[in-house]
């Protein structure tokens, strides 16, 4: 296996129609990829494939950073902040425990003892002691915020926050620590 040194993959932001879709933009249209060894990168695929192969973080490619769109720039949730695949794996391996272990029914029990609106961090915090669990052994966080999202959908909760930051307009926007309320049955 070649060592990741040798094979440093750069992304570089293409030309950005105004009216660029932001699902696309954030999934890797509109950018270029590159490596220094000189192996051909037409795609976002062909660079994620490279970056497997050289043991390198398939969602940043090695570069331990994510930029969603020009100028914002975050620490890789994938690999957390490492660029190694070893690492990526052992973080999506926790995403799928915490997925058995975080159930949607227990994020119902925890924001059922709100009164008021609630944030995503108070409920983490509340999942995370419920279940004994020290910080970072496994990633609470994202589970309870995609449990939330998912009983957003579904019409039980409603998100009570604007955006912390619009990135391209309001189809890539940012939350830091967004607020739900439960919402009332019909009837």
């Amino acid at each position: 296996m070649a060592r990741v040194a040798e094979h440093t993959i750069t992304v570089e932001w293409g030309d950005i129609p105004p009216d660029a879709d932001g699902p696309a933009l954030v999934g890797g249209a509109y950018r270029e990829y590159s490596c220094t060894c000189g192996v051909p990168l037409p795609h976002r695929m062909a660079a994620e494939l490279h970056a497997v192969a050289t043991e390198q973080c398939s969602t940043c490619l090695g570069s331990a950073v994510e930029e969603l769109v020009p100028g914002f720039r975050r620490g890789c949730t994938s690999c957390a902040g490492t660029g190694r695949r070893r690492n990526q794996l052992m973080w999506q391996l926790a995403h799928a425990e915490a997925e058995l272990v975080i159930t949607v029914d227990m994020v119902r029990e925890v924001i059922a003892e709100f009164s008021g609106p609630f944030a995503l961090s108070t409920v983490a915090d509340t999942v995370r002691d419920r279940l004994g669990l020290r910080p970072g052994r496994l990633p609470v966080g994202p589970r309870v915020r995609d449990v939330l999202r998912e009983l957003e959908a579904a019409g039980e909760i409603e998100m009570i926050s604007a955006p912390d930051e619009m990135l391209m307009g309001p189809s890539v926007v940012v939350y830091r620590d967004p607020s739900w309320r439960r919402v009332s049955p019909a009837g």
